[in-house]
């Protein structure tokens, strides 16, 4: 997943989108998955050009970021946090889980760090509910955590990237 920043936003990228699924309002959500997935966020930009090449209006494209929570208007950190709040996970403490992320990164969820490595989300399920309560950070479980244990996750990981 690339990531874009405003003043380099290529519009063909929306035409060849546009191209394979078409103009009508019912491609909207394989359209707006396609450009998350080419820009690694949704433009503001590349929204407007929808809109001119489509039947969706803005406030219809707009209804539709909303409403999903996989849509992102920001781009995302290079690393995905995100905290299940699953039944399991919820029993088991997800909330203090998420409130120590947040805490130890600085950032409310849906935020990206200042330094652009990470991205918070909370999740439904992860599927990972004998390890309640889990963070994954990318494709990484973390499993039966604690406070304690996600800020060392955390610090570990501040480590290893100044490593390389």
């Amino acid at each position: 997943m690339s990531q874009t920043s405003a003043s380099d936003i290529n519009l063909s990228i929306v035409d060849e989108v546009i191209a394979r699924h078409g103009t009508k309002a019912d491609a909207a959500i394989p359209v707006l998955q396609d450009l998350q997935k080419r820009y690694g966020y949704l433009p503001t930009e590349a929204l407007r050009y929808l809109a001119e090449k489509t039947e969706c209006t803005p406030a219809q494209i707009y209804g539709v970021i909303t409403f999903y929570a996989q849509f992102r208007l920001k781009p995302a950190g290079k690393h995905m946090v995100r905290v299940c709040h699953g039944t399991a996970c919820h029993v088991q403490g997800a909330e203090h889980i998420s409130q120590a992320v947040s805490a130890t990164l600085h950032i409310k969820e849906h935020e990206t760090t200042a330094d652009g490595l990470y991205t918070v989300e909370s999740v439904a399920c992860l599927g990972c509910c004998s390890l309640s309560p889990v963070v994954m950070i990318d494709e990484t479980v973390y499993g039966r955590l604690t406070r304690a244990e996600v800020q060392k996750i955390f610090k570990q990981r501040a480590q290893e990237e100044k490593k390389g």
